[in-house]
């Protein structure tokens, strides 16, 4: 016996137990109720806001393809989350699933980040909630917030949004003692929002004009192929720019796999709702965006309100307001979609110590961690009050794509993985979260049987020690080159695709040789074998585009993202080192049983 090191610690994995002994949440969900709540929590900015800035700004007509291109690559994401939301039913989304899969650390980076995503992306829904009323209203909230608590400070708001911060609260109790009942208004809500979207297509095709998809405009400057028409006006660069930006009005549907612990048949339920939100997102996008630019040419388009913009124009006064009622639904629907996986990640963290334990405290009359639930309230609400719209949107993305990332890459070890059951029981009673890895002899690693294994020579058809260390460093040297790979169609594209010079595409060529050499041995080696409710299929290939994809979309952000990114990140990391790492649920559950340190057997 001897104590484990400090890579042993930051690596170890969770080992969960299905048998419904330690469920503390109420399970009265269903597969109709996560669908709504994955279309409700991404339908709105989407479809009330993004269609127009798109089509104006960077890419024309060929919006349609943007956003086609951006729900392929959610839907490889989808496929990720539909496979381990199956596989592991519990709380905590792309959190828990590191934790199974790659260890406590990355488990507590990914978990962080959820939290930065949905705190962020409650607050930025409550502000433009609020914008979008006053815009209504003439802007009388604006006028009169600024009478009473104006804001000096030039990286705030000019005002203290009380609207914002009340409505983010308000949505906050309703969650934490009332979970049934605002589902089913949430229910309500997401359908009401689809019959206003299909009255937007339709009412759009009875007005259509191809020629919108053909016309030059007049007096329109633009950064990119200025004057151009057609249906790709900014080029198809602007498409593929439009399409990054359309990637964040899918963000949300991954909140369905929060909610694993109250769904009544969550291995079912999670991945046909995960899919089915997904399919009828992308509908909807699609539709708005091809009626919205036949009715209207693109640009003309009103980048804040477009569908109110064009049925003005067009005269139709009453669609004008249907439209914009719709509007506020969806809004509405979209911020109990965000707010609602705030409480489940916290508390996923909090049972395992390594966030405050107090925040993961489970009501046992509401059945709903009601303190953790308040308090991402009260975060969500003093953001949303504190920052324009366009300060908490520059702050929502990279989390997400972070955590897509995670789980695309948790995917890959899971499938060649030794142990790929997640809720094998350990062959300890004492610490249920033990590895089983890490309680049996294991076959030594020697360099010699690693370069074996990685051209599998051996043509073993089942997962070792070897091959899952193996596939462990294949992943690794993807993810690097993906890295290397994306930063050179960045930053050399030009020398690539128009310039054409040799060096650039021996660099190209190259790169992407070894990435998919990579994955052609990450490709040959034992799989396991273990039933599932869902498998993501074509495997490796679809995870590492999955993975490239996400990758190639974080290196567009802004570097004030990064610099923001990295604050946060500071935080959480003093977080984990003085609290988190000490007082985590395996080295409390150790002194119960007075150990003074974790055992592992060797």
């Amino acid at each position: 016996m001897a104590s484990p090191s400090c890579w042993r610690i930051l690596t170890r994995r969770k080992m969960l137990s299905f048998d419904g002994s330690s469920e503390k949440l109420g399970r009265i969900l269903n597969t109709f109720d996560l669908t709504a709540l994955g279309v409700g929590a991404t339908l709105g900015v989407g479809v009330y806001v993004l269609a127009g800035h798109v089509s104006k700004d960077q890419a024309g007509p060929s919006v349609v393809l943007s956003f086609l291109i951006a729900a392929a690559a959610s839907f490889l994401a989808g496929l990720c989350y539909a496979e381990f939301g199956a596989r592991v039913p519990k709380s905590g989304s792309a959190y828990i699933y590191s934790y199974v899969c790659i260890g406590e650390f990355m488990a507590f980076i990914i978990g962080w980040n959820l939290m930065l995503e949905y705190i962020i992306g409650s607050a930025s829904v409550s502000r433009g909630l609020s914008l979008y009323i006053d815009t209504l209203a003439n802007d009388t909230m604006k006028t009169r917030f600024l009478e009473v608590a104006p804001i000096e400070w030039d990286f705030m708001s000019s005002y203290f949004d009380f609207f914002a911060f009340t409505v983010a609260i308000l949505l906050g109790i309703a969650l934490a003692f009332g979970l049934k009942k605002s589902t089913m208004v949430n229910n309500a809500f997401t359908v009401l929002n689809l019959f206003i979207v299909l009255f937007v297509i339709i009412a759009g095709a009875i007005k259509a004009d191809p020629e919108n998809w053909r016309i030059k405009p007049e007096n329109v400057s633009s950064l990119y192929n200025a004057g151009e028409g057609g249906f790709f006006p900014f080029g198809f660069e602007g498409t593929l720019r439009g399409a990054a930006t359309c990637f964040f009005g899918f963000v949300g549907f991954d909140c369905i796999a929060t909610t694993g612990e109250e769904v009544r048949n969550p291995r079912k339920a999670i991945p046909r709702a995960i899919l089915c939100s997904l399919t009828i997102i992308f509908l909807a996008y699609f539709g708005v965006s091809t009626v919205l630019t036949l009715v209207w040419p693109y640009y003309k388009q009103d980048v804040n309100a477009p569908l109110p913009h064009v049925f003005n124009e067009i005269g139709w006064h009453f669609a004008k307001w249907i439209v914009a009622i719709g509007g506020i639904i969806g809004l509405v629907a979209s911020l109990f979609g965000a707010m609602f996986p705030q409480p489940r990640i916290i508390y996923a963290m909090a049972q395992d110590g390594l966030i405050f334990r107090v925040l993961g405290e489970v009501s046992p009359r509401f059945k709903t961690p009601v303190f953790g639930t308040l308090c991402a309230a009260m975060l969500t609400g003093t953001l949303g009050g504190l920052f324009d719209l366009k300060a908490l949107v520059n702050m929502l993305s990279i989390g997400t794509l972070m955590a897509y990332t995670v789980v695309a890459i948790s995917i890959l070890i899971l499938r060649f993985s030794e142990n790929p059951d997640p809720a094998t029981p350990s062959t300890s009673t004492r610490d249920p979260y033990e590895s089983s890895n890490l309680l049996k002899a294991r076959e030594r690693v020697t360099g010699s049987a690693f370069f074996k294994q990685l051209f599998n020579l051996s043509c073993i058809r089942l997962p070792t020690n070897v091959s899952s260390s193996v596939v462990g460093v294949l992943v690794t040297i993807y993810c690097l080159l993906a890295i290397a790979l994306s930063l050179t169609i960045f930053y050399a594209k030009d020398a690539i695709f128009y310039d054409m010079e040799l060096w650039a595409w021996i660099l190209f060529g190259v790169l992407l040789g070894l990435t998919l050499l990579v994955l052609l041995l990450i490709s040959i080696q034992p799989r396991e074998r273990a039933d599932a409710p869902f498998r993501v299929p074509l495997v490796p290939l679809l995870p590492g585009i999955s993975i490239f994809v996400n990758i190639y979309l974080m290196l567009m952000l802004d570097v004030y993202t990064w610099i923001r990114f990295g604050i946060w990140m500071g935080i959480g990391l003093s977080l984990y080192a003085f609290y988190g790492f000490k007082n985590s649920y395996r080295e409390v559950y150790a002194s119960q049983f007075g150990w003074t340190k974790l055992k592992y057997v060797h």
